[in-house]
């Protein structure tokens, strides 16, 4: 794999700040797979920004991981994912979503607002592109 040139070079105190928010916002992305409102891919991709400007060896283990190190490089080349993690990613958003509205059924409020962003979402998720054979 090709040697990832950073930006430039930053302050000690930075460098670790942008480590931590790196390690925060996968920590963030990891739980947001399994919560429904918390989103993943804009915290992957956050923390591959911090990566990116702070440490190589971070930043390629974050794009070669091998759950989301695919998802996140497609995403970020190509503004696209693959069929299968489209599929993958409306059903466990509206089985996570479905289980929640069932869990707060004394509130309309919140039931109303998971509906709404899960069809947000699903919206999104439709309208990326949809990665073909030969790019992925």
């Amino acid at each position: 794999m090709q040697e990832v040139k950073q930006h430039k070079t930053l302050k000690p105190f930075v460098r670790v700040l942008f480590i931590f928010g790196g390690i925060l916002s996968v920590t963030i992305g990891i739980v947001g797979i399994v919560v429904p409102v918390l989103p993943t891919t804009p915290f992957l991709l956050l923390a591959a920004f911090f990566f990116l400007r702070s440490s190589n060896q971070l930043y390629r283990w974050l794009i070669t991981h091998k759950l989301f190190g695919s998802y996140i490089r497609n995403y970020i080349h190509f503004k696209a994912i693959s069929p299968w993690v489209k599929v993958f990613t409306l059903s466990l958003l509206w089985v996570t979503i479905i289980l929640s509205i069932i869990l707060v059924q004394d509130k309309l409020w919140i039931r109303v607002l998971l509906l709404i962003v899960a069809i947000s979402v699903s919206v999104h998720i439709i309208r990326l592109r949809t990665l073909s054979k030969d790019k992925r």
